[in-house]
């Protein structure tokens, strides 16, 4: 196995010139990422059909696309984010005026997943890029021709001193975590995220821990029904529910249940009714899990599997409570249960019964119920009458809390995540302040006066 300590060190050492933190040389480098997606597009589309069966549709909007956009915007802003900011000096430091610098931390280790191969590797580096970092990029063996495609694209690029890939499976993973990086960022499972927390912890590394858990989707009996159907079948099958904050389960309010999955069901076969255009589920492993969830409460809809081709068709359960095998984990795939209530009260009890989510989707014309749940109930983020889309904003960090997660990128938020914030207070020479020596005359009765 390759000695990782050398790379680190490598770009340690470039990092120390100082090149990463000026404003042309970030700028040139988000270009060129740019640039060579751009150049790169249809090697990704193809890459992306062969590891996950992504229809060109979903592999642009949902990795390429976005990722361009996220560039784009950093771009414009970069200049702006990285200027010394100017804060308010307190009376007790008359004279003084107040600063805080956004540092880079130095060398950066971007670890990816798989469902998502390209864009949840390429947004944090985007992050590092802007914010000055060094970046060594771990994607996932999982989706080995995205991963190649990947590293071949960002080696051609930049020299590996700079921003350099690893390829490699568990072991190599575990052999990077042996090294001191300054900063560690990580999308995953829970699971995985703990160790990572724990291996960061012997070197006091911070982190960003992208997660997930059972992330909630309300439909209240005031919703509009129909467009919550077709907003939910979108949020929820893309990507063949292989997304960290895909609506995980539903609570439908008993009095509208009926007519909903009604609407349901159609916007499924419209979105989702042509099986070629299906993602796959990743692996056999993931594959034998899901189909172990498919015989919980009862079929509404879908429920057909092709085992060569690692397909699963949309499917609806009902009849679900939070006994069910499929109420314990995460789902992370096309598989959505459904549960009805009476009260919202019943809603917010069964949510507070399990681990923080990622998201929280609500769907309800009424104000007091929107900020009864937003108020009520801590999660990551989310939207309300709407799912997932509040991961493309880049005005809205994305992260979670608790077990779902730590830290938030996108926008500005990625700039962010990447840099240390350090304050300095630039005190003036032409007098002194004498209030806080100790052999002021009445010094104590003054600093009381002051400070309350």
């Amino acid at each position: 196995m390759e000695n990782y300590e050398l790379r680190v060190n490598k770009q340690k050492s470039f990092f120390r010139t100082n090149k990463t933190k000026n404003l042309a040389f970030r700028l040139n480098a988000l270009q060129k990422l740019r640039t060579a997606i751009k150049n790169n597009e249809t090697e990704l589309i193809e890459a992306l059909k062969l590891d996950l069966n992504k229809s060109e549709f979903e592999a642009y909007s949902s990795e390429i696309g976005m990722i361009l956009e996220e560039i784009r915007f950093t771009i414009k802003q970069l200049r702006s984010w990285m200027k010394p900011k100017k804060v308010k000096t307190p009376i007790t430091h008359i004279g003084s005026t107040s600063f805080i610098y956004s540092e880079p931390y130095g060398v950066a280790l971007i670890i990816s997943p798989w469902n998502y191969p390209f864009q949840l590797a390429v947004a944090p580096l985007i992050g590092a890029i802007a914010a000055g970092n060094c970046a060594i990029i771990k994607p996932s063996e999982l989706t080995p021709k995205t991963s190649e495609i990947l590293s071949k694209l960002l080696e051609k690029n930049f020299p590996e001193e700079y921003i350099s890939v690893v390829q490699g499976g568990v072991e190599t993973s575990q052999a990077l975590l042996n090294e001191k990086f300054d900063y560690i960022f990580f999308t995953g499972s829970v699971h995985v995220g703990k160790m990572i927390m724990k291996a960061a912890a012997k070197n006091l590394t911070p982190v960003t821990l992208e997660l997930g858990g059972k992330s909630p989707c309300i439909v209240h009996e005031d919703a509009n029904i129909k467009l919550a159907a077709k907003r939910i079948a979108w949020g929820k099958f893309m990507n063949a529910g292989q997304t960290c904050v895909a609506p995980d389960y539903l609570y439908v309010h008993h009095k509208i249940k009926n007519e909903f999955l009604t609407y349901l069901q159609e916007a499924i076969k419209d979105l989702y009714g042509e099986p070629r255009h299906l993602t796959r589920i990743v692996n056999e492993k993931h594959f034998k899990r899901l189909c172990s969830y498919l015989n919980n409460g009862e079929k509404f809809l879908g429920g057909k599997i092709n085992q060569e081709q690692l397909l699963i068709e949309p499917t609806v359960l009902t009849k679900i409570t939070w006994e069910d095998p499929i109420m314990q984990d995460e789902i992370f795939g096309p598989i959505l249960p459904v549960l009805e209530y009476d009260e919202i009260a019943d809603v917010i009890e069964g949510i507070h019964h399990h681990p923080k989510p990622l998201a929280l989707y609500l769907f309800t014309e009424s104000e007091n119920v929107q900020q009864h749940i937003v108020t009520n109930i801590s999660f990551g983020g989310g939207c309300i009458n709407d799912t997932v889309y509040h991961i493309v904003s880049p005005y809205l960090p994305f992260g979670g809390v608790g077990t779902s997660g730590i830290g938030a990128y996108h926008g500005k938020g990625s700039f962010d995540t990447f840099s240390h914030k350090k304050s300095i207070l630039k005190q003036t020479t032409l007098f002194d302040i004498p209030l806080r020596y100790p052999n002021i005359k009445n010094g104590l009765k003054k600093i009381k006066f002051f400070l309350k």
